[in-house]
């Protein structure tokens, strides 16, 4: 069996390419080759799907599949309807399968009800990536019914891997500026009051329900979420990467609304906490456990989150200072003082 995978290196592709082979997958990664693969078992087809002619990536895609297609396309970073429009007009008739990435934050916000389920209504008007995100799937969802194009869309929530350490509050350049305040003895910003659910779900996790919807003929047609059935407080996720970095944990709560307006300029808060991490959510994964009936989270979140620190700790070079996001840190909660 074949897959291509469009961008097939971040926290939640690059685990489904790691394991996929494993289960007799065939997998391709289409991209433009500026650096070195890390996956020794993956293919690789040099493109540029973003600026290459439509016509020419598909006829370089039929050369590569000489008359055959591909069982499964996925597209991890595809954001508004035009990216779609383009996979379909390559893609349509190619594959029998093609999975978008699509997103949890497109789900209602504020939500009407704590338990989410792929029936929730999407609507989000705090955050134009969720806007776009529910776009795209609108318009896949036309495709399919209009003309069987064989889509299937995925959900994620807040997925990490061993790389990245998730939190609510961080800037641009990810989040171990955060842990490294904590090293530093320094406040670190809990949104809210910190009791807010949420819900992280380990990479290698997704990655095994996502491989399972990967040529599932009971997947066409559906939109499913993968996420883990643990909800944790946005406290203890701080507690517990404090507790790995052996230090004492200096909490300031401060109002997500405060955050966005002095973050104006600098950091998308009003997205990414009113339109998301502000909110509690509790995930109902029926569907996905219908679809994928042998799947079952296996990483706690404590569990998750001490290794994923022991692996930064381990490798400076994924230890990416902030100091823009560390001075911004210290204004703000002088601020709040």
């Amino acid at each position: 069996m074949k897959a291509l995978f469009i961008g097939g290196t971040g926290i939640i592709s690059a685990a489904i390419s790691r394991l996929a082979p494993d289960l007799g997958w065939e997998i391709y990664h289409l991209n433009r080759g500026n650096r070195k693969s890390e996956f020794p078992n993956v293919k690789q087809i040099q493109c540029d799907i973003r600026n290459e002619e439509t016509h020419v990536i598909r006829e370089k895609l039929e050369k590569t599949l000489n008359g055959g297609y591909f069982d499964v396309v996925a597209d991890f970073i595809a954001f508004v309807p035009e990216h779609i429009q383009k996979d379909f007009d390559i893609f349509n008739g190619l594959c029998r399968q093609f999975i978008f990435i699509s997103s949890a934050s497109a789900y209602q916000k504020p939500l009407s009800s704590y338990l989410v389920t792929e029936s929730t209504p999407l609507a989000n008007p705090f955050w134009e990536y969720s806007r776009n995100k529910i776009a795209c799937e609108e318009n896949l969802m036309v495709k399919y019914r209009e003309s069987g194009f064989p889509v299937t869309i995925v959900r994620p929530s807040h997925t990490y891997d061993e790389r990245y350490i998730p939190l609510g509050v961080h800037g641009s350049r990810g989040s171990w500026q955060v842990a490294k305040r904590m090293l530093d003895g320094k406040p670190v910003i809990i949104h809210g009051d910190g009791t807010s659910l949420w819900t992280l779900t380990h990479s290698c996790d997704f990655a095994y329900a996502f491989t399972r919807l990967m040529g599932n003929i009971h997947a066409i047609g559906e939109a499913v979420h993968i996420t883990s059935d643990e909800s944790v407080t946005w406290n203890q996720i701080y507690q517990i990467i404090a507790d790995a970095l052996n230090v004492k944990l200096n909490a300031v709560h401060i109002a997500s609304s405060f955050l966005d307006k002095h973050s104006k300029g600098l950091y998308d808060f009003h997205g990414s906490l009113l339109g998301d991490k502000a909110n509690s959510v509790v995930f109902d994964n029926t569907k996905l456990k219908r679809l994928v009936p042998e799947f079952c989270a296996k990483v706690r979140a404590d569990e998750g989150l001490k290794m994923t620190i022991a692996n930064v700790l381990a490798h400076p070079e994924l230890q990416f200072e902030d100091i823009e996001f560390d001075e911004w840190c210290g204004r703000v909660i002088g601020k709040l003082q």
